[in-house]
Order: structure tokens, then sequence, then C-alpha cells
């Protein structure tokens, strides 16, 4: 129970922690909408992780495999939607920069869709099942019981929880230190760029 537990802590924040665009986003979101959208994003970005984990210790190997199939499809779709993400946000805020708007009217939306569309957008990455599927298969002496399988998807999804939260928390500070128009538009500008810049990457490792 506590070597499922620990390993599960370790994997959910082995695979949160290092910076991605799901990473930027969150940040972006909570500096320059509010906290409130930045921990919904966050949310999102963690059930993904806790549904991939669980997907892992069900499946297993085969389903990590069958993901690896069609993982070059996935990335470029992904890298597609984080295009279009960045795109519209580089647009937005300028625009938002030129009336001196508050708030920026293309991040209007409510906090469920803002949930909904981080865990579709992080379902994309095959990276996460292929990572956890690994890490279940290669710790898998016998078949592991209910509640172990229980107790290292809820570690896994725990961690990550605990690592976007402070991402967006993060990102929450920041937005309150750039409260000026220039400083706005500054965050958002770069967030979007490296946004831009990761689905540019991402796009071509997957056309390799």
């Amino acid at each position: 129970m506590t070597e499922a537990l620990l390993t599960g802590l370790l994997a959910g924040y082995g695979i949160a922690m290092p910076v991605g665009a799901m990473s930027v986003l969150i940040v972006t979101l909570s500096a320059q909408v509010s906290l409130r959208h930045g921990l919904a994003a966050a949310l999102g970005v963690a059930t993904a992780d806790g549904l991939y984990a669980l997907v892992a210790v069900i499946g297993g190997a085969a389903f990590a495999a069958a993901i690896a199939a069609v993982a070059r499809q996935l990335q470029l779709v992904s890298a597609a939607v984080l295009l279009l993400i960045a795109s519209r946000g580089l647009v937005t805020a300028a625009r938002a920069h030129q009336v001196r708007a508050d708030r920026s009217p293309a991040f209007r939306t409510s906090l469920s869709r803002t949930y909904t569309g981080m865990v579709g957008l992080t379902l994309l990455n095959p990276v996460t099942i292929v990572y956890f599927g690994a890490l279940v298969v290669g710790r898998r002496a016998a078949a592991p019981t209910l509640t172990v399988s229980a107790v290292f998807v809820t570690a896994a999804f725990a961690a990550s929880v605990s690592w976007q939260t402070l991402l967006a928390s993060g990102g929450a500070l920041l937005g309150r230190l750039l409260t000026g128009a220039r400083g706005r538009l500054t965050m958002a500008v770069l967030g979007n760029s490296v946004i831009l810049l990761l689905a540019v990457r991402l796009g071509w490792t997957a056309m390799a």
C-alpha cells in the first residue's frame, strides 16, 4: 500500500512538473483572467492525468501500445489546437490593449468550459498514457489488487492537482504584480508566444 502511494505520488509529479504548454496555459489564464479560471484549468489537466493513470492500471501495456500507434496524429492535432489558442490569445491581447479593456472578450467563458477544454486538450497528449503504462508494467510483479490500483491512481491525481494548483496560484500572483495595461499585454504576449513555440516544436517533432 505504501509503495503504491509513493509510486503514485512520484508518477504524478513526474508527469506534471516538466514545463509544457499546459503549464504555460494555466499560468497565463490565472494571470490574465482570474485565479478561479486558472484553478479550473489546473483541475482539468489533473483530471486528464488521473484518467490516464486509471487507464494505464486497467489496460497496462496493451492500451499504451495502442495509443502509441496513433501518437503522431494526436500530437499533430494537439499542436494545431495550441496554435489556434496561442494565435487567438495574441490577437485578443492586442485588441484589448488598444481599447484598454480590463478583461478580454475571448476569455468570457464559464469555469466548466475552461475545465472541460483543458481535460480534452491534455488527453490529446499520448506521452501521458505511455508514461503511466510503462510505470505500471515496470513495477508489476503480479496483478495488483483493486485497493493498490486505487491508491496509485488517487496518489497520481493528487500529486498532479497539487502541482497544477501551485502553477495557478503563481500565475494569479504574477497577474496582481502586472496590474497595468502594459503589464497585462506583456504577460499575454510572453505566455502565448511560449505556447506558440511549444506548439510548433510539438508539430515539428510529430512530423520528423
